[in-house]
């Protein structure tokens, strides 16, 4: 996937999708980084001949393989696109195909569903969404609160790929009303003043929007669609919006999947208690707010911390029968295991025949219709956004009662300039300091002055920088947690410039 996502329109970058459409194992990037920063084409080919070598890799051309490209709206998409496909090419037995421009969690469904043997063009992607959102629309229960036919919901397309398509999928929908902004045909920039990466950080809403949408349902798709967060536009003239961001959509998913699992599990008119245990794990990282943790825990759910990183939440996931995971920031899905699958299609089929039309007959039938709406490849903003709205809807919810799960606590991150950032070494999913000792007993000292203070830092992957987050029951508290612990890193790592 040609693509640089969140970022600005001139940057441009890839995204690899391995064969199951994940994203490229880890065990790759090293690999990955070595060839980016090989010296010339002699040194690029030698270290491809050993990593062939070492990997017992054949090239001769006896295995046939196909790369999928596709690539987002940025201008320069085009060239790189052609030069991926000269480098494929130079492969004997490997095949380029160009799927043109795409959202990228389109492309990592499309590999996935292809090496699965299914029908993969985007608008069997688009068929499949629209079929499940229908399926779950149809399934809401007579009592339900339902919301008004006008009741809309209005999408910052982030003047990319995301709101391009969400104009074709939106035609395909029954029971939503979309007005799509940004899409890219109004002649705004990608990423400039839009998109779900600027809501989430400066907490103000994109260009378009103002005091016409108070009270109105809103989102933000990122630059390349695998990112959503949701916002609600202020009834007064202060720019800071209600943010409703990934610890919240994780939240709305998670009472959902479980308000589901408990009808299935009940003993009701049909005894479907067949010994099968179901494993629910949520998987946050230590930078969702602490007010989303709690309120998880108190639902009686399993939370389970990661270092930051998609690819860890989602490897982790991956070990439960029903895994979500989301980030702040607004990526994130819902992965179910082969097992769960296969037991959730023989209880329909068992229903279907002794229980039609019952309460868990319909709470199988709605699991199943999301394991189909949501992309279990990877974060997908579309198919993300769509099952947020079927829930709200089977919930009788407006966007304020979804944001009244919780309140978030206050939260600070800053970040210290130090001299080597590779001295400070984490455990415990990034929120302890293992090394150099003394740094972590210090914070706790620190932290324990504050009502429900919070704080932990860890070394950037980028920058030698210390990353510092800190949450307390106030502002003013979280503010002054944050500060002094980078006065504390800075004293004993800075580079003496912060």
């Amino acid at each position: 996937m040609i693509t640089a996502s969140h970022n600005k329109v001139s940057d441009n970058g890839i995204k690899v999708a391995d064969p199951s459409g994940g994203m490229l194992s880890q065990d790759w990037e090293p690999f990955a980084d070595t060839l980016a920063n090989a010296r010339d084409p002699q040194q690029l080919v030698q270290l491809i001949t050993e990593f062939v070598e070492n990997e017992k890799i054949t090239l001769d051309g006896a295995k046939s393989v196909e790369i999928l490209l596709a690539r987002d709206t940025r201008p320069s998409g085009e060239s790189l696109l052609e030069a991926a496909k000269q480098g494929i090419s130079s492969i004997i037995g490997a095949v380029a195909v160009d799927m043109g421009i795409l959202t990228t969690p389109t492309l990592h469904w499309m590999v996935r569903a292809r090496n699965k043997g299914a029908k993969a063009s985007e608008m069997d992607y688009f068929e499949q969404l629209s079929s499940s959102f229908r399926c779950l629309v149809d399934l809401i229960p007579s009592g339900s609160n339902t919301r008004n036919e006008a009741d809309k919901l209005v999408v910052d397309g982030a003047n990319g790929v995301g709101g391009e398509k969400l104009e074709i999928l939106k035609k395909m929908l029954n029971g939503l009303v979309i007005d799509v902004r940004n899409s890219g045909k109004e002649g705004g920039v990608l990423n400039e003043g839009v998109g779900a990466d600027y809501v989430q950080k400066e907490k103000v809403a994109p260009s378009g929007f103002g005091s016409q949408d108070v009270g109105i349902r809103c989102c933000s798709l990122d630059g390349d669609a695998d990112r959503l967060v949701y916002f609600i536009v202020p009834s007064t003239s202060n720019s800071k919006i209600e943010l409703v961001d990934g610890d919240k959509i994780l939240s709305l998913f998670a009472v959902f999947i479980k308000e589901q699992l408990s009808i299935l599990n009940k003993k009701r008119d049909v005894n479907v208690n067949d010994g099968y245990q179901c494993c629910l794990g949520i998987v946050q990282t230590a930078y969702a707010n602490g007010a989303s943790t709690d309120y998880l825990k108190q639902l009686g759910l399993e939370v389970i911390f990661t270092p930051t990183g998609v690819k860890y939440l989602h490897e982790k996931a991956a070990q439960y029968d029903i895994g979500i995971y989301f980030e702040a920031n607004g990526h994130g899905t819902i992965l179910f295991s082969e097992q769960f699958l296969c037991w959730l299609e023989a209880k329909i089929t068992e229903f279907s025949d002794v229980a039609k039309g019952s309460e868990p007959h319909k709470a199988a039938m709605r699991l199943l219709a999301v394991t189909k709406l949501i992309n279990q490849a990877v974060g997908d903003a579309l198919s993300g956004m769509l099952l947020v709205e079927a829930i709200l809807q089977h919930m009788g919810w407006s966007i304020e009662k979804w944001n009244e799960l919780y309140h978030d606590l206050p939260s600070r991150q800053l970040k210290v300039k130090v001299v080597d950032r590779t001295a400070v070494v984490t455990a415990n999913a990034e929120t302890v300091v293992a090394k150099p000792p003394g740094i972590q007993e210090a914070i706790n000292a620190e932290t324990a002055k504050y009502p429900r203070g919070r704080c932990f830092i860890r070394p950037s992957g980028t920058e030698d920088v210390i990353r510092v987050y800190a949450e307390a029951s106030t502002e003013n508290a979280a503010d002054s947690l944050a500060s002094s612990v980078a006065k504390l890193v800075d004293q004993k790592l800075g580079s003496g410039t912060s």
